[in-house]
C-alpha cells in the first residue's frame, strides 16, 4: 500500500519546514505541486530534486489521474504554495480519491497562517470557526459578518490585499465595536500584525495595502 503525504510546508519563511518534511519530501516518488515553482525553490534551497506533477485548483481534476497513476507506483507527496494543503488550497478531490483507491493517506504537520494567526489573537472563545477566504462579493461579505453577531468563538478568514480595505470597511459597518486581529505577510519580512477595531485597523493599514491577509475577528 503506498502513501499519500499530505505535507504541510512554509508559509512565507523557508527556515519554517520540519525535518520530517524534508525527508519525506526526499523520499516520495513524485510530488503534487500547486504550483512547482514554488515548490521548486523550496526544494533547491534544501537540496532535493524530485519529479514535480502541477495540481493547480483550475485544472484539479484533468491532473487526478496522473497523480493516481503515480501513487500506484509509489509513495506521493501533496504539498500547496504555502501552509497546510486542502485549507482553501486544492486537494480535496486528491484526497478523497486516494482514499477511495485503497491507498493510505497521512498528514505531515506543520506551518498554518491560520494557527499562527490565532496564537497572536489571543482571543478566548473554546475554539474557533475558519472560514477560508471571504466572500467576494459585497452582499455575501456583509451578511457572513451579520452572522457574527452572536459567534461567541473567534473566527479566522482570508482575504486578499485587493478587497481588504473593502471588506474591513464593510465589518466596521455591521460590527463598528468588536476587536480584530489582522496579520499581513506572516513570517515574511515584512510581517505585521495590526490589533483594534475594523476602523482603526483600516487606517493604520493606509491606502494601498499589499501582501496576504489572514484576519482573525472576536468572539461576541
Amino acid at each position: 500500500m503506498t502513501t499519500l503525504w499530505v505535507v504541510a510546508t512554509p508559509i512565507g519563511n523557508l527556515e519554517d519546514v520540519t525535518l520530517r518534511a524534508l525527508r519525506v519530501l526526499g523520499e516520495v516518488g513524485a510530488i503534487a505541486a500547486e504550483d512547482t515553482r514554488v515548490t521548486s525553490r523550496l526544494l533547491a534551497r534544501h537540496g532535493i530534486r524530485k519529479t514535480l506533477i502541477s495540481y493547480r485548483a483550475p485544472v484539479e481534476q484533468r491532473t487526478l489521474a496522473r497523480v493516481l497513476a503515480a501513487l500506484d507506483e509509489g509513495d506521493v507527496a501533496l504539498v500547496s504554495d504555502a501552509g497546510t494543503p486542502t485549507l482553501s488550497d486544492p486537494g480535496q478531490r486528491l484526497v478523497a480519491a486516494a482514499w477511495e483507491a485503497g491507498h493510505r493517506v497521512s498528514p505531515l504537520p506543520g506551518p498554518s497562517s491560520v494557527t499562527a494567526a490565532l496564537a497572536v489573537a489571543g482571543y478566548p472563545g473554546g475554539g474557533f470557526g475558519f472560514a477560508g477566504y471571504l466572500p467576494r462579493k459585497p452582499g455575501e461579505r456583509r451578511r457572513f459578518f451579520e452572522a457574527l453577531r452572536e459567534e461567541r468563538r473567534p473566527t479566522v478568514a482570508f482575504e486578499s490585499p485587493h478587497r481588504i480595505l473593502k471588506s474591513l470597511g464593510e465589518l466596521a459597518a455591521v460590527l463598528p465595536e468588536r476587536h480584530l486581529t489582522v496579520c499581513r505577510e506572516l513570517t515574511k519580512l515584512h510581517e505585521e500584525v495590526l490589533r483594534g477595531t475594523a476602523e482603526e485597523v483600516l487606517a493604520a493599514l493606509g491606502g494601498r495595502p499589499r501582501g496576504e491577509f489572514t484576519m482573525v475577528v472576536s468572539g461576541a
